[in-house]
Order: C-alpha cells, then structure tokens, then sequence
C-alpha cells in the first residue's frame, strides 16, 4: 500500500478566549482546537479523577427520560459502519436508563474484548439539567449542548449542516478533519441508510483501501488531525468532513451546533440537495447545463443580485428574505409536487 502523509496538525489557542478571538478564529473557516476551554467544568475535574468519578457525577441527578444506545460486536473494533454487503448497519439499537448505560459502559472497561458502544448525541437540557447548568460554555450560551458517551468507537467520517464547538469531557478524542472540496475523494456512501444521519466516507482512515478508493490520497494530502484531552475544546467549520476516534474506555464529549446567518423559515439544504438529485441529476447533459446556469444565476448569484432590475413589489420569491416570502415558495413547491 502507498504510504500516505501523515496529516497536519490542527491550529491550536490556549483558553480563555474571548468572544472577539472566537468570532475571528470563525471567520477564518478553518477548524481550531482550544486548549483547556472547558478545563474548569465540574465534569471535567470529575473524569480527570477516574472513570468511576465522572460516572458517579453523571448519576447524581436521575435522568429525566430514557437515552439511545447503540452497540457494535467486538469483531468491528469499534467502527460503527455497514456490514460488508452495504445492505445494513453494523450495530444494533436500544434504549434504556443512562444509569443502566453507564454501569455497563464501566464494566465493559474491565474487558478485553468488549462491545463498542455509545450513547450520542442526547440533549444534555432535558436530560440531566443540572448537568447543563454547571457544565457551560460562555462562548455559546444561547446554544443547547448535546452529550455523547462511549467507550473505544470509531465514527465514520461525515459532515455536519452546522458549526461545531466539541467539549472533551472524559477520554481523549482524536479528530481528523478534511475540507468540504474532498467530498469526492472521500467517497460518501449511500443517502438511504447511513449510520450518521448524512452520508459518510466509504474510506477507513485508519486503513485506507487506496486500490478501492485512489483518490483518498489527495484527501489524505489535505487531512489534518488533532487529539483533545479531557477540558479541551474543537471548532469544526460548517460542512468540514471529520472521523472521531475514541481512545480510552469511558469517552464523553459535549458539542454544540449551530447555523448562524439563516434566516427564520428558511428550507433546509440537505432536503434541496435531494430534491436536486430527482431533478437535475439524470437529464440529458445539455439540459444539466441549462439548469447549472440557472442554478448559478438564481440561486448562487453569480451574476449578482438576481432580482436587481426589478421594482420592489415585483421581486417576489427572489426578493429579500422574510417568513412570509419562505411560506410563498413553500406553496409554489407543494403546488408544483401536486
């Protein structure tokens, strides 16, 4: 197998960091790690005392409702993925008490072969309250915080539709970030059944197939890569492929996304792309072309402002963002879908 080069490490700041240094660090597009930025949490001094303690600080306050669990054989080593036929997931689902997970995730750290398995992306507010209310992030104090828990997993690179800020809580994470243009040399896989929600890279990074997937090299060749110890903190620029590996037996992170700038009621562009897809992807290619153009003129501006030789009143659903002109397109679309 070729030998790829190995990635670039991640930028890094050392907290605090003001909001004026998060908001230029955001401008720039590019990830960030922040050393030490949740340092101070309670839950952070918990999990740096031992497993045990982090879980016992996690369990002093019941959990309001059941959380999701997913769980993978030894045999995957963590990877959370397909199986190798592509016609289903790897893992299996359940639900049950985080205090009933947590026990378990303790006991499968005194095994040497234990199951991958994870608690993602709960909602820390109904959750654990009290957990939400001592463990903040000032930096985005209107943004609700998601909790994930797991033990040595493997997540499969994906994107996210968002802006990231992740917490390492317990455990150290290893993240390796590519720019959204290698979408192609990552080589995403199927839209109807993907174990994160949006498509993920077919590629394991951590052995790469370069015979199956050539072009990962060039991925490879722009992949840059940090590892975040229990306090410390990541952004991850909107649309950034990332792959997140869990190095030690109990792993919990705490993320925050958001999607600055939309305006309220606007659609969402993963459901767009789809429409795009059953639209334009199998015309002719001079009608793809047609349509490309139409695309950059009215949608992508590329030719400036698509409704700037227009009267105001006429502009309609090309004029200025509003609710009211989003609920205007929405009918036009449920018209046209009949």
């Amino acid at each position: 197998m070729t030998a790829l080069p190995a990635p670039a490490p991640i930028a890094e700041m050392v907290a605090p960091v003001s909001p004026e240094a998060f908001a230029d660090l955001r401008s720039a597009v590019r990830p960030v790690v922040m050393r030490g930025l949740a340092a101070d949490w309670p839950a952070v001094v918990a999990a740096r005392e031992s497993d045990k303690a982090i879980a016992d600080y996690l369990c002093r306050e019941p959990s309001r409702r059941p959380v999701g669990a997913i769980a993978a054989a030894p045999g995957e080593q963590g990877r959370f993925f397909y199986t190798d036929d592509l016609t289903r997931l790897n893992f299996v689902r359940g639900s049950g008490r985080l205090e009933t997970f947590m026990a378990d995730l303790l006991s499968a750290a005194a095994m040497p072969d234990a199951p991958a398995m994870a608690v993602q992306s709960e909602d820390i507010a109904s959750l654990l309250p009290a957990f939400a209310q001592d463990n903040r992030l000032d930096l985005l104090p209107e943004v609700p915080p998601r909790i994930w828990i797991g033990n040595h997993i493997r997540v499969a690179t994906h994107y996210d539709a968002k802006e990231n800020v992740a917490c390492c809580v317990a455990g150290r994470r290893q993240f390796t970030l590519y720019p959204p243009d290698q979408i192609a040399n990552l080589y995403p896989g199927p839209f109807e059944l993907t174990p994160a929600g949006t498509p993920v890279s077919m590629v394991d990074p951590g052995a790469p197939d370069l015979e199956r997937y050539p072009r990962y090299a060039e991925a490879a060749a722009h992949a840059s890569i940090a590892t975040l110890a229990p306090g410390d903190a990541i952004y991850i620029p909107y649309g950034w492929w990332h792959g997140v590996e869990s190095l030690d037996p109990v792993s919990i992170l705490v993320n925050y996304w958001w999607a600055p700038g939309q305006p309220e009621g606007i659609g969402s562009p993963y459901d767009a792309l789809l429409h795009a897809l059953l639209a334009f992807k199998h015309l002719p290619p001079d009608q793809r072309a047609v349509w490309r153009g139409m695309l950059a003129h009215y949608v992508f501006d590329q030719s400036g402002d698509p409704a700037a030789h227009l009267p105001d009143h006429a502009k309609g659903i090309i004029g200025p963002p509003s609710p009211a002109q989003f609920a205007q397109m929405r009918d036009l679309i449920r018209q046209a879908l009949g």
